[in-house]
Formats: structure tokens, C-alpha cells, sequence
């Protein structure tokens, strides 16, 4: 069996965070997840700066992105990666209270692998959140480095 990936969040909301973490481990995912509040942390982790720098260079099993967030937002974020050779393979999913034609649009033409909409029902989000964990952190194959 491969290793286990990171699942990396990105959101800005404590309750939102919460309650995503909360529906990951409740899909009985041991992958680790690691949790950042802004488009300038996720950054920073992806690209192993301050903080990160000494973290060990992995590849994520997703990472899961909110739009909506301080200093720089999600689509900033997408944009930055998908720039980067690096990242073009990353699986990307942004998981988004917005429903803005537009930013719908924007993500997928960055190269976004899927847009959630935040259920606004707590239930229907736990199950939205599970879902996207098992499916890209079990079933999903990414390539092989070469």
C-alpha cells in the first residue's frame, strides 16, 4: 500500500475548519491534514517557506481550498500553482460557500479538479466532506514520479 498523503486545508473560518476536520476523521482517514487560515499559508506550506521549511517534501493526497479567504484569496492561490510545473498534478478542489457564476467560471478555467458549493446544512456537509476525503485521499490514483 503507498504511503499516506497530507490533505491539506485551507480555510479561513475556525468553524468551517472544524467541521471539515471533524467530517475527515470521521471518515476514518489517517491520512494527516493539516490545516492553514489564508492563501499566503497554504502557499508558504506548498513551497516549504518560513515555518514550513523544514517540513518534508511530499506530495498531498488534495488540497482542498476555500475562495473566500484573507491576504490572498483562493483563486490567487490556484492561479500560483498551476503556474508551477510542480503543482499542475495537484489535485485541487475548492470547497466554497460561494455559488457566484464567476467564481465558478474562474476556477475551473485555473485548473480546479472540482467545485464543491458548502452545503449550508450541517449534515449534507459532513457527508459533502467525507465524500471528498475517501475519494481523493483512498480512490483517486495520482501518477507516478518519474
Amino acid at each position: 500500500m503507498s504511503e499516506l498523503r497530507t490533505i491539506l486545508l485551507a480555510e479561513d473560518s475556525p468553524h468551517d475548519a472544524e467541521m471539515a476536520i471533524d467530517a475527515l476523521r470521521e471518515a476514518h482517514l489517517a491520512n494527516p491534514i493539516v490545516h492553514v487560515e489564508d492563501g499566503v499559508e497554504a502557499l508558504d506550506y506548498l513551497l516549504r517557506r518560513g515555518k514550513w521549511s523544514e517540513r518534508p517534501d511530499e506530495d498531498l493526497a488534495v488540497l482542498l481550498l476555500d475562495i473566500k479567504m484573507p491576504r490572498m484569496d483562493g483563486l490567487e492561490v490556484l492561479t500560483e500553482l498551476r503556474k508551477n510545473d510542480r503543482f499542475k498534478s495537484l489535485p485541487i478542489v475548492v470547497l466554497s460557500s460561494s455559488r457566484e457564476e464567476s467564481d465558478l467560471a474562474r476556477s475551473w478555467d485555473l485548473g480546479v479538479n472540482a467545485y464543491v458549493v458548502k452545503p449550508v446544512d450541517v449534515d449534507q456537509f459532513f457527508d459533502a466532506v467525507r465524500t471528498l476525503g475517501r475519494f481523493w485521499a483512498v480512490l483517486n490514483e495520482p501518477p507516478k514520479k518519474g
